[in-house]
This record gives structure tokens, sequence and C-alpha cells, in this order.
């Protein structure tokens, strides 16, 4: 099966990212894939994956993976990604909110600037 995904890199780390909107992958699949797809040997490479999914609460919900296949709440590099991969792909507006496990966060695509207002850290 063929996926379409994009690779974006934002100060220093690489990401897949695929739009999950129409699902292309089940959730029982992701964690085998995205070990898989991010081994820098044997295939793409990256040290994440995001789906862009739907979301009732925000322009967009992401799925964020890391390289090992584990479910992450937040990575700040990849939310300026997926921010701008959502902006260009008319997903989204420039100033848009996306759906995490760890909350709503804000962010804002300017051009060459991407800025994302991280949820306060928990303990």
């Amino acid at each position: 099966m063929a996926i379409q995904f994009t690779k974006m890199s934002g100060s220093g780390n690489d990401f897949i990212i695929i739009d999950n909107r129409v699902p292309v992958l089940d959730d029982d699949k992701k964690r085998d894939f995205v070990r898989r797809v991010c081994d820098r040997k044997m295939s793409i490479g990256a040290d994440g994956v995001i789906f862009v999914e739907n979301s009732e609460r925000a322009d967009i919900k992401w799925d964020f993976y890391n390289e090992d296949g584990s479910s992450a709440e937040m990575c700040g590099n990849g939310g300026r990604c997926v921010a701008r991969y959502a902006v260009e792909k008319n997903i989204a507006p420039t100033k848009l909110t996306l759906e995490t496990i760890a909350g709503i966060i804000g962010a804002e695509v300017n051009e060459a600037i991407v800025k994302v207002k991280l949820t306060a850290p928990e303990d």
C-alpha cells in the first residue's frame, strides 16, 4: 500500500507528516509503521511521525509518535512543522489551533516564521 507523506525539518529534528483525515492507516498499525519508516538505515528515517487528523475541538488534531513507536504528548519542533504543513496544504488558517494529548495549543505561521504556544509543563 502506498501512503503519501511529507518530510519536514524543524531546528534539527525531522518528521514524516501524513494526512490521516481520511484514514490511510488504522490506529492499531501505527506503532509498527512508525518504527519501520523512522529507521534511517532501512527506510526514510525520521525523529518521529505526525498523523494529521480531524478535530472537533481545534483546527486539526495531531497524533504524534517518536521514532521508537511510542506516543508523545508534545514536541515543539514537530508542532511547528505540522502547523506549517496544515497552512501550506490549506487545511488550516495561518493562526490555528492544534489538538494534542497535552491539550489545545495555538500556532501562527507567518511566511518563514512559525510560532507555537506550548502548554505549561507538569511535574
